[in-house]
């Protein structure tokens, strides 16, 4: 199936320099009895598994930290994170494209492709607030002069 809205995938360089203009700290995480600090920008999603969250990384590593997706989101750059379901926040730095799926009751229904390869449902009552993000932040992007 086409992609739709995402004129294409942001470079590895691309994502240094805008995460660098956005001026997109690391993150501190609990880990295990100690604190972790990780790149917000290395953050291609993160899913939400009842009181914690499972953090997926840009070079295919996970991290499992004990807390909500709800106590994350607020900590997360607004510019670039969008949650596109309850369940899923996704780093717009790795979106590959907006695809229209069918579910099995016959409705129509989008998902958002990240350059990993996975696949994240958006909420039939969350898609147009996610595409009008989308559209902003590549419209921010462009303005940048970065794409």
């Amino acid at each position: 199936m086409k992609a739709v809205l995402v004129p294409k995938p942001l470079s590895h360089a691309y994502v240094e320099q805008i995460a660098q203009q956005f001026g997109m700290p690391d993150l501190t995480l609990p880990f295990w009895g100690y604190r972790k600090k990780m790149p917000m920008h290395q953050i291609v999603r993160l899913e939400g598994e009842g009181n914690y969250t499972l953090f997926h990384f840009s070079d295919g590593s996970q991290l499992m930290v004990s807390l909500t997706l709800k106590k994350m989101e607020s900590r997360l750059s607004p510019r670039c994170f969008v949650r596109p379901h309850k369940k899923n926040i996704i780093n717009l730095l790795y979106l590959e494209g907006i695809y229209p799926d069918t579910l099995h009751s016959g409705r129509p229904q989008l998902s958002a492709g990240l350059v990993n390869g996975d696949r994240v449902e958006v909420s039939r009552r969350k898609a147009s607030r996610f595409i009008k993000q989308v559209k902003g932040f590549h419209e921010e992007i462009e303005s940048l002069g970065s794409v």
